[in-house]
C-alpha cells in the first residue's frame, strides 16, 4: 500500500468546509418568492371577487324566479322581498344587499349592491348588478360591462 496523506498534506479549506446556503442564495430565494406573491396576489384577490358575484346572480335570479311565481296568481308583481318568502335583504352569503324598485304591472327592478364594509365592496367593476324587467323584456346590468358574463 501506499503512503497515506497525513492531516498535515489536506488543505485547511478542505477540512472546514460547511454545507448550506449562503446569505445572497437566501436573499435570491426570498426576492424571487416575493416578486411571485406580488404577481399572483392581485389575480387570486380578482378570482375571488368572481366567485362571490354569483352570490348576486344567484340572489336576483331567485327573486326572478319568485316574482314571476307571484305575478301568475296576481294581477302584479310583489312590491316587497317579504311578500316573495325572502326573510332578508341580503344575499344568501350576505356579500350583497337586495332592492326591489320601480314595481308596477308590467315589470320591477331588482337589483344587489355590495355591502359597504365587506370584502366584496372592493369589487368596483360590479359593485351593484341589476334585473329590470320591462314589459316583458329582461336587463341585466351592472356597473361595468361584464358582470354577467364572467
Amino acid at each position: 500500500m501506499g503512503p497515506t496523506p497525513s492531516n498535515a498534506s489536506i488543505k485547511p479549506a478542505a477540512l472546514h468546509r460547511v454545507c448550506g446556503f449562503t446569505l445572497i442564495e437566501l436573499l435570491i430565494v426570498v426576492a424571487i418568492a416575493a416578486i411571485l406573491a406580488a404577481v399572483a396576489l392581485p389575480v387570486y384577490v380578482e378570482q375571488v371577487r368572481k366567485g362571490r358575484r354569483s352570490d348576486a346572480v344567484a340572489a336576483l335570479s331567485a327573486i326572478q324566479q319568485a316574482q314571476e311565481r307571484f305575478r301568475a296568481n296576481n294581477s302584479s308583481y310583489a312590491g316587497q322581498l317579504e311578500t316573495l318568502g325572502f326573510a332578508s335583504a341580503y344575499s344568501p352569503k350576505e356579500y350583497y344587499l337586495l332592492e326591489l324598485a320601480n314595481v308596477s304591472n308590467t315589470g320591477y327592478t331588482v337589483s344587489a349592491s355590495a355591502v359597504t364594509g365587506r370584502a366584496q365592496a372592493a369589487d368596483s367593476n360590479c359593485a351593484r348588478m341589476s334585473v329590470t324587467l320591462q314589459a316583458g323584456r329582461i336587463i341585466y346590468g351592472s356597473t361595468q360591462p361584464g358582470c354577467w358574463s364572467e
